[in-house]
Order: C-alpha cells, then structure tokens, then sequence
C-alpha cells in the first residue's frame, strides 16, 4: 500500500471508532432530526478531513509506522477515558496524566480499558506494522503530501461553507465540542503544554517576602495545622445542609464553616500550587509559580517550624523547601490495610513538637480523602454506613446511587480523621494557640451529565467540581473573634486567601501581606 493509503484508513479508523464522546455530546446539542443530521455528517467529514491533515504532517517516510502506532495506541486510551468518565485531555490534564504515581495509575486501570486498548489500538497497530509501504523519493513524498493535505482543507471549506449557518453556532457558541475531538484535541494540548513547560522567561527561583517577621512577642506560641483535602465537594459535606449526615462529629465542635469557597483550580496539579502562590486564580501560571517562592518559604524565613506529610501523590513542588515526608509507604504511615490511611500522619506529631521548643509551628497534612474512581478503597470497614456501594473503578458500571454511598463514606471518614485532628490541638491547647484550617483541593463529579471525576477545563467545568468544603477550629488561646470570622464565611471565599491566612495566623509581617485577603484579618 502506498503511505497515503495507509494515513487515510488510520485517519478513517479513528474517526469512527473513538470519537464516541465527540457525537455523543454533538447530537445532545445537535439533536439527529431534520437538517441536523447532514450537520452531524458534516461533521464527521471535516473531522476526517483535520485528522487527516495532522497525520499527513506528523508522519514520514522512515516514521510513518511508528508515529501511526503510537496514535493508535494513545488515542484508544484516550477514548476509553473520555468514553468512560466524559474527561477530556486539555494541557491541565496532560499535566496530571504526567505527576499521576503509579498508585493512582492502577486504580484507573479496567478489563473495559485492556479491551478498548486491543480492539482500538492493538490489532490496528498490527495490521500497520505488516502492512508493506511502497517506497518513495523525497520529491515524490513531499508532493504526495501536498495533494493530501490541500485536498482535505479544500473538502472542510467546502463542508463548511456549504453548512455556514450550522457552523457559525458550532465555532461561537458550543466551544467546548471541540474539546472531544479525537486525536486533534489532546496533540493540540501536548503541544500547549510543552510550549508552556518549555517556552517561558522564567528561570531560577524568585524571592517574595524577604522582609518577613514575626511580629510582637509570639507568645503564646503558634501551632497551625492545615488539612489540604482531596476531591470533597461542598454539597455532599453534612455541614452544609446536606441530607445525609456526612459530618456527624465535626457538627459537635466549635467550627466554623464556610458555604461559599471556591477553588483555584479542578485538579490537584493546578489547584495545591495556586493556592500555596500569592498570584492567585486569575494570575497563576503553572512555570511562574515553579520559579516562584510560595507562602511555605515565606513562613520558614520568619521562623516558623514547618512540616508536611503527604498521603496523596506529593505536594506538587510547594514542599520542596520544607520537611517532607511520605505518608503512602508503610515505611512511615503505620495505618495501613488495603491502602495506607491519612490518620496514620498523626502518629508521631508529639514527637515532632517536642523536638521543636522553639517558634511557631505549621504541619500540613495532605490527605488522600476522596480520590476516585476508587472511592471504596479510600475507607475501613467500619465507614461503611450507607449501602450498596459502587465497588470497581468503573463508574459507569455502577448506579448513582452505589457510587454516592461510596463518596459519602469517605466524607465520613473524613470526619473522624478532622475530629482527630482536632482531638490532637486540644491536647496541646495549654502550651500553644492552636488552630486547624480544612479545606478541600477542589471538587469532584458523581455522574450527572454522565460527567465524572474531575480535572474539566475551569471556564466550563460544573460547580460541583469548583465548590468546596472549608472549615476552622481554634483553641482557647487562639486570641480571635470568632462570631465575626462566622459571618464574615457566610460570604463568598477562594482558594486565593489561602496564602494571606497563613501569614495571618501565625502572626508574620511582610509587605507581601494583604489583609482583606486573610480570613481572620475580620476577627482581630
């Protein structure tokens, strides 16, 4: 066969068979009736028509095979995620797929996902690698391709300008159909991403906050602990007027709850870095932020004793200058059973005090809290109050109401571990002024939609993947005014805050600081 041949059917293949989720959610916008159905078919012969130009280009004489391969392979993967969760693979996401461990890379792993792979990916790839290319010169290859490429642009104009009136409100108004283009989508992300990763005036790390100080005596000392959570939604915490109850312990003691925060971002890779860097939601920039000191250094030049344990993937650059430890290895983290659990990072936290006399302190416990898709392996037996529960990492298999118990288990769990947490400040109530501030990364979404996990592009994502739970505790020595920071979290709140609030807490000067962004500056 010629080379030629060979794109067009890859090209044809893909269009067909794994773009599933592309005219799944076009014929919910487009419904197939009427004149819509040539739009739809329209459609499919432009997205032919740009697959076959991004093949035609990114293939070779002495490549062609392999490059093809590697698309089959990538983009049956990419299928079976956007088929099973509704996800798409925008840089954000190429980004995750990068820093995701190989933990949460098994959890993800399905017999739905090894067949998607060798139906879509495999057997194709077979038949390119037996098929025999005719050779050709380099005159030849090059004018080959010419004729290819110009004869697919000229059918998508043609296509195009034939269904204006269809593409008009395709381009201007439902964007976000785009993103389920598969491959164009995600080589158009890669291609982002590494633009981003590799083509910024960054270099080194900047400074911030070098005048930095504790101000007056310090005295009583400070001991803060901050609880990042993971992937807990605000409507299914109890304490916002959920139905069931998720928060059963957490309702007994002195918090305060804030209803409106919202996060930096829909994924751990963007929403932990954003929220620990002073830029905020609308100034963050994933390689300024690396290149930038966070709150964390700003602390540690004050004085400020700090600690982060880690039972999720890692602290996505923001510990790298402070005490870090491992908590997902039994090494370290002494509750572990199936999976190792996020209160074994309170084990050894008295030690860690006692060995710090003096300075404030700042522990950071980054929990593994309700990372999907495998919610049942985020609890012990003993969470498990609401039943049935959606026990496989194929959400789709489930019903919405096994994968909702499972969820809510875990929130439940989480409740025990926060009471825990604050069981351990009380303890250490007559030494220091203690305080805990929770609050989760971002969201997450059960199903409705058919829209799954989280890591959706921010402009459109749903708000249940934007609207988090945050809530505060404090001692008796905390010096604050509590029923003003009760109304002040009735009002909306970010994740842009967090920054500030830490400054606040523990009380350090900086010309960086902002009071009408620290959450406690009402309380003072």
């Amino acid at each position: 066969m010629t080379a030629r041949t060979v794109v067009i059917a890859v090209a044809l293949w893909l269009v067909l068979f794994t773009n599933g989720a592309f005219f799944k959610h076009v014929s919910e916008v487009y419904p197939l009736v009427g004149g819509n159905i040539l739009f739809v078919f329209s459609l499919g012969i432009v997205l032919f028509s740009v697959t076959l130009i991004v093949l035609t280009l990114l293939s070779s004489r002495h490549t062609i095979k392999p490059a093809l391969i590697t698309l089959l392979l990538v983009t049956s993967a990419t299928a079976y995620f956007m088929d099973a969760y509704d996800v798409v693979i925008d840089s954000h996401m190429i980004q995750n797929l990068l820093e995701t461990n190989v933990k949460e890379s098994t959890d993800l792993l399905s017999l739905k996902q090894l067949l998607y792979t060798i139906v879509l990916g495999v057997i194709p790839s077979f038949i390119v690698y037996r098929i025999k290319i005719i050779p050709m010169s380099l005159k030849e290859t090059l004018i080959d391709k010419a004729k290819v490429i110009l004869t697919a642009l000229v059918v998508a104009l043609v296509v195009i300008f034939a269904f204006s009136k269809y593409y008009t409100s395709f381009f201007r108004e439902h964007k976000p159909l785009r993103y389920y283009a598969n491959p164009a989508y995600y080589l158009y992300s890669i291609g982002h991403y590494v633009q981003e990763t590799f083509s910024h005036p960054y270099s080194g790390l900047a400074p911030i906050g070098e005048d930095a100080k504790i101000t007056g005596s310090d005295q009583p000392r400070k001991l803060i602990v901050l609880v990042v959570g993971e992937a807990v939604r605000w409507d299914h915490f109890g304490l916002n007027n959920y139905e069931r109850d998720t928060t059963p312990l957490l309702r007994k003691e002195d918090i305060i709850n804030f209803t409106q925060f919202t996060s930096c971002g829909t994924e751990t890779a963007v929403s932990v870095p954003c929220m620990f860097s002073s830029f905020g939601r609308e100034g963050y920039d994933k390689e300024k932020a690396k290149h930038t000191e966070n709150v964390l250094d700003v602390l540690k030049r004050a004085g400020v004793n700090i600690l982060w344990r880690d039972n999720n993937s890692n602290s996505k650059g923001v510990a790298d200058r402070v005490t870090y430890e491992d908590y997902q290895t039994p090494k370290n983290n002494t509750i572990c059973d199936e999976e190792c659990r996020d209160e074994g990072m309170l084990v050894g936290l008295k030690e860690y005090i006692e060995a710090h006399p003096k300075g404030d302190i700042l522990i950071v416990l980054h929990q593994m809290g309700n990372h999907g898709p495998a919610y049942y392996k985020r609890y012990s037996k003993a969470f498990e109050k609401y039943t049935p529960v959606c026990k496989t990492n194929q959400l789709e298999q489930c019903s919405k109401e096994e994968i909702t118990n499972a969820y809510d288990n875990t929130i439940l769990y989480t409740d025990t571990f926060l009471t825990k947490v604050i069981d351990f400040l009380k303890g250490n109530d007559e030494k220091f002024a203690t305080g805990m501030f929770y609050l989760s990364d971002h969201g997450e979404s059960l199903g409705e939609n058919g829209l799954y996990l989280h890591g959706f592009p921010y402009n459109i994502a749903p708000e249940a993947q934007k609207h988090v739970p945050a809530v505060m505790w404090f001692g008796k020595q905390f010096n604050i005014d509590k029923a003003k920071i009760a109304t002040f979290a009735k009002e909306p709140q970010t994740q842009d805050s967090l920054f500030h609030t830490l400054l606040g807490y523990l009380e350090v000067n900086t010309t960086i600081y902002q009071p009408e962004l620290d959450l406690l500056h009402v309380g003072r």
